[in-house]
């Protein structure tokens, strides 16, 4: 590393991944290709949670051609929360980047990102994650707009943690200083670790900004387009939430009523449109998730995928 590298902050982008290498290989090829501006330099964490590491020719193969520093290292250990954890143990930069397997950004995505934390002098920046449709997608999906997620104008700071994750967003290493497992194992199978990690950020005054010029795009496969899949991920997050109520309390009770609502309102639904009727069927399912949880009945076990 030259002179003028070593007096540059450098970014650590962390990855995890569990088999699937093509898309892997796609999002590493994205990567290689990022235009820093000569303002910062960047390597590239990869955290397998294969404990066969499946990963691993596709790692070799990026890492002989494209001169980016890389890590890759395997987290036996299933689940989300494991993963990030040894990702950020084994992340050097300054700034810390995450973005999804699934995912690819265009070539200003780290220096747009870079740019903003420096602007806004944040703890963190968030950017949006754009749905890419391997199949044209069915009809409901788009009018529901299922796979869209809240976006902001740049410079918004991000007060609600449920527009929060870590998909797409650069932090500021200081956040996991005095932590050494910052996203909480207890989240592991179901998912929710990353909302929870920031809920419990801003609780402690940290600041996140939205930079909508650092887009990354999702692939968003038929298996995603499917009504069964928005259902079980709402009852995994409605038991991810549930850990912040107890059995007696507002909260349950407000969950109760809206299960009673829902339900009784879903046969109405369907005859607006389907569009309509999932909407209020995830909705459903949320409150579901969440009492399931309050009584300690698990509604699935997940892994990365």
């Amino acid at each position: 590393m030259d002179k003028k590298n070593q007096l540059m902050e450098h970014i650590s982008v962390c990855i995890c991944t569990y088999k699937r290498p093509t898309l892997l290989k796609n999002l590493l090829d994205r990567l290689a290709g990022l235009r820093t501006g000569d303002c910062f330099t960047f390597s590239i964490v990869v955290i397998d949670n294969d404990e066969t590491a499946s990963a691993g020719s596709v790692i070799e193969d990026f890492a002989k051609g494209s001169g980016i520093p890389l890590r890759y290292d395997v987290e036996p250990i299933r689940g989300f929360a494991h993963v990030r954890n040894k990702a950020i143990g084994s992340a050097t930069g300054r700034y810390i980047a995450f973005i999804d397997d699934d995912e690819y950004p265009d070539t200003d995505w780290l220096y747009s990102l870079y740019h903003a934390i420096k602007i806004y002098r944040a703890d963190g920046i968030l950017g949006p994650i754009l749905p890419h449709y391997d199949i044209e997608p069915p009809k409901w999906l788009l009018r529901g707009r299922f796979c869209e997620r809240a976006t902001f104008e740049t410079g918004t700071v991000i007060n609600n943690h449920i527009h929060t994750r870590t998909g797409n967003v650069l932090l500021d290493r200081a956040l996991f200083a005095d932590d050494r497992s910052p996203f909480d194992t207890r989240f592991s199978q179901t998912g929710g670790e990353d909302t929870d990690f920031f809920r419990r950020m801003m609780a402690r005054g940290k600041t996140f900004v939205w930079c909508h010029e650092a887009a990354v795009w999702e692939w968003v496969p038929k298996a995603r387009m499917e009504k069964a899949y928005f259902l079980l991920r709402a009852l995994r997050r409605g038991f991810a939430n549930s850990r912040h109520s107890s059995i007696v309390s507002i909260d349950t009770c407000k969950s109760l009523a809206a299960i009673l609502l829902y339900t009784v309102a879903l046969p109405f639904c369907l005859i607006i449109g389907q569009h309509v009727f999932m909407h209020y069927l995830i909705k459903d399912c949320d409150h579901i998730g969440k009492i399931m949880g309050i009584v300690g009945i698990h509604p699935v076990e997940t892994h990365l995928s």
